[in-house]
């Protein structure tokens, strides 16, 4: 059974990833890297789902990759 995907505030966003908090918002702005999701009026995180396809592949990974198959399924299958 799949388990519900947790949403990822941006403390560890910049911790799984990395990057600073600058470079993530300029990659959100450029497509290169996952957008934020509106969680509440003053607050927003990311999927960890779309957080973990951007460290499997960051270079390939862009917003359209949604619409693609599901990063798990290839990392399944692979």
């Amino acid at each position: 059974m799949r388990q519900p995907d947790r949403i990822l505030r941006l403390k560890t966003v910049l911790s799984r990833t990395g990057l600073s908090r600058s470079t993530i918002y300029r990659k959100i702005a450029e497509g290169t890297f996952p957008p934020q999701l509106q969680i509440s009026v003053n607050g927003a995180g990311w999927r960890e789902s779309d957080i973990d396809c951007w460290i499997a592949n960051p270079v390939r990974w862009r917003a359209q990759t949604r619409s693609e198959p599901d990063c798990d399924d290839r990392r399944r299958d692979g």
